[in-house]
This record gives C-alpha cells, structure tokens and sequence, in this order.
C-alpha cells in the first residue's frame, strides 16, 4: 500500500480539525480551517471547545508531521485543497480560488519578468483572498521576495495569514478595501487575480481616472489602476483578468488608461475547459509600468494557451512565449 504523502497527511489534519471545531462551536468551515490551521501552526490548539472534542482535537494537532521537514510547496497545496473543501460549501461569490496550474504559470511568468537576481523584490497581489496564488508564486521563485497582501474579506484574510505562515513566507497582509487604502509605493510586481464585478462606494471610485460615468464602476478596472499606482516605474503586472475586459461599455476608456500609462506586453487567454461557465472565462494580461528605457513591443503577444493536460502542446507554447519574452526584455 502506497504510504500517504506529506501534502495528504497534512490535508487530513487539516480538515479533521476544522470539521471538529466546525461541528462542536458552530462556525463556519472556512473560518474552522483559519483555527485548525493556527493550531498546528503553534503546535497546540488556539481554541476551546467542551468535552471530549477538546481532547480530540489535541491529538489531531499533535499527529501533524514536523512542518519543517515539509516543503512550502506541499503546504500549499495542503491548505489549498482544504480552503476548496470550505468553498463549495460557502456561498459567497467572492470565495473563489486560482486554479492551481493557472497559479504556477502565473509563477513561470513572474520568473520571465523579474530579471535581477539578486536583490530582494517587493510583490503586492490587493486582491489577495487564501494567499495561494501569491504563495504559488514565491514558491517558485528562484529570489527572496517581500509580499504584501489584502483584502477586504477577513475570513480570507486569516486563511491568508495561516497559509502564509505555515510555509514560513515574509507577508504583510491587510484586511482593507484594496481600493478605498493605499498600499505600499514602488513595488517590483503586482500578481493578482482580480475579482470582477461593480465597486458600490461611488465616492471612492471618483478619485480614479477610470471611474464610470452613470453608474457603479467596475472593480477590476480601478484594481488595474490601483496596481499601476502601487508598482514601480518599469514594474510589472501579472493579472487574471475577465476576457471581455476590452468588450464591455468602458472599454475604450480602460484602453485610452492603459496607452496612457503602461505598456501592454501579452493577453494569454486560459482554456475554455478550466471554466463552467464562459461568462467566468479568464485571461492572464501581462503589462508594464511606463518608464524611461522601455522598448514598446511592436505587437504584443497574444495567444489561447492549450488544456493544462496537453503537455506537449503546453510545452511548445511555453518555449514560444519564453522565447517572446527573452527576445523583448533583451534589448533594453
């Protein structure tokens, strides 16, 4: 019989704890799991319940494997699949999550844009939710990075905190409206999925370029302001975006933006499989901070990337936009 992984045997903890605390004080799964997760995080449990279940829930904690002989990366993938449980049973449109190979080529493509090794760069994702793309990111990374996350949901903000934590990454998180507070100033790289939808606070939004006339504006196009703000001159972005981001009543504003101010590299559009729905179909835009010394790509680069399961397909297009992305930043 086949011994379980350190992805699996962590998962277990995970999840029989949090039903536990779930079940004998009654909150919800997610916020269960930001307990369960803090408890193995300290090694003891951070919560009391009555009984037996207080007992249960000790040896649950302490049949955790050591955390430091587990890799950051099996972590997430533990916490991962156990803040998936918790989200088919919550019902708020805002807990969702990256899919996981969308998440490590988004990590593949910070690699492409981040060419100084050695010193420690600055990573802001504003709508930041379980911190698993921004850790499937560092995960990746062949560099030290600093990271700064937030958002305005504070039962993702606390899984956001324990993910975090449990993989030993350095993260300032913030429970905020990403887009009502500023963040830091001059950062190296914005990785985000944006969530997509109208912005109520009409006050708010009028201090940005890309408010909407005549009603709410669109929350993911002042998130792409926001992070223009936030990233520093030549800075990147690596953003999920809606496909008909440049189909919509605004989009001849959000393109006037973004002609104005950044410098348009790659729309990778993910396959139309990876959604149930094509109306939820994304894209990973890929742009750049306007600065002195940028050479504008003649064209940028824009694909359909092929099913995640075709490894060759994914493959050669892999080596296509390595190859795009090489010969680009190579000349500046």
């Amino acid at each position: 019989m086949q011994s379980e992984t350190n992805t699996e045997k962590l998962y277990t903890a995970l999840d029989l704890a949090a039903e536990k605390i779930h079940k004998v004080s009654g909150i919800p799964y997610l916020d269960a799991l930001a307990e369960s997760g803090e408890s193995i995080l300290q090694g003891q449990t951070t919560i009391k319940l009555e009984g037996d279940a207080q007992e249960e829930l000790d040896a649950l904690i302490k049949s955790v494997p050591d955390l430091e002989e587990i890799k950051s990366e099996e972590i997430r993938k533990a916490f991962q699949l156990a803040v998936l449980k918790g989200m088919k049973e919550a019902t708020q449109a805002n807990h969702a999550m990256t899919p996981d190979a969308v998440s490590l080529f988004a990590g593949h493509l910070a690699e492409l844009v981040l060419r100084e090794q050695e010193q420690t760069h600055v990573i802001l994702d504003p709508a930041v939710g379980s911190a698993n793309l921004l850790t499937a990111v560092m995960n990746q990374a062949r560099r030290n990075f600093h990271a700064v996350g937030g958002d305005a949901d504070e039962t993702l903000i606390k899984l956001a905190y324990v993910n975090a934590n449990l993989q030993k990454h350095n993260v300032d998180l913030f429970h905020q409206d990403s887009i009502a507070t500023p963040y830091v100033t001059n950062v190296d790289l914005v990785v985000s999925d944006l969530p997509v939808g109208y912005y109520p606070d009409d006050k708010t939004a009028s201090e940005y370029e890309l408010e909407r006339k005549g009603g709410h504006s669109y929350v993911h196009h002042l998130l792409i302001e926001q992070s223009l703000r936030h990233v520093k001159d030549g800075g990147f972005m690596i953003l999920l975006v809606p496909n008909f981001l440049f189909e919509t009543d605004e989009a001849s504003a959000l393109h006037a933006y973004l002609k104005k101010e950044a410098v348009i590299y790659s729309l990778l559009q993910l396959p139309k499989s990876m959604f149930k729905h094509q109306q939820q179909a994304k894209s990973i835009f890929v742009l750049r901070k306007k600065a002195d010394g940028i050479e504008k790509p003649r064209q940028a680069l824009l694909a359909e990337l092929p099913s995640f399961t075709n490894k060759q397909a994914l493959a050669d297009m892999i080596k296509r936009i390595d190859d795009w992305f090489e010969s680009h930043l190579s000349q500046e």
